[in-house]
């Protein structure tokens, strides 16, 4: 007689209690903590900032003597320019790179590109591309990439020769040419990331 009852009583207090809801389902959630893209390098000094032959073949490379490069062309099979902003990028990461000089106005897409185990910034086209036209020309140009600056790539005819030469198929600049004894003794580093000044 005492189960029955202590059945009955549970069946009581059970009833008691309200049913189920989802109510608790339209409480808010703790915000996440922001994200944040992290904070631009600034623009790097370019005074005596040369381009100079890389070890690599069809590959000119501009930058300070004896410091990491900033910028470097590729004259690829095809008659293609590969173009490298050599800055750390975030992998996945995609941007435009404005070039401003001798008239014209390139923007070229540039992606994050595996350097070892670091990521840069590289694009590429076909050398007679019209965003290139600013290097076709010997006076001063701008880079311009967001969040990496901008470089200011001092007056010179090696870029102009450089493309001239990949345009006809030829690969680049032949050793030696248009090198001057500061670039022959140092040469900008043509591995080196640039991290800022």
């Amino acid at each position: 007689m005492r189960a029955p009852l202590l059945l009955a009583g549970l069946a009581l207090l059970a009833a008691c209690k309200p049913p189920p809801t989802d109510a608790g389902l339209s409480r808010e959630l703790p915000e996440a903590e922001p994200t944040y893209p992290p904070d631009p390098l600034p623009s790097p000094e370019t005074e005596g900032a040369i381009w100079a032959n890389s070890s690599e073949p069809g590959r000119i490379i501009y930058g300070i003597p004896g410091e990491p490069a900033l910028i470097a062309l590729d004259c690829l099979v095809g008659a293609r320019i590969r173009i490298a902003r050599l800055s750390p990028a975030d992998e996945g990461a995609g941007a435009m790179l404005a070039l401003v000089g001798n008239g014209a106005i390139g923007r070229i897409s540039l992606d994050a590109s595996a350097r070892g185990r670091a990521f840069i910034w590289q694009g590429e086209l076909a050398a007679d591309a019209f965003e290139l036209e600013p290097l076709a020309g010997p006076r001063q140009i701008t880079a311009t990439l967001p969040g990496a600056g901008m470089v200011t790539i001092n007056p010179s005819a090696v870029p102009m020769q450089f493309l001239s030469r990949c345009r006809e198929g030829a690969g680049g600049l032949k050793p030696g040419e248009e090198q001057t004894q500061a670039q022959a003794q140092h040469p900008p580093q043509g591995a080196g990331v640039q991290t800022g000044s």
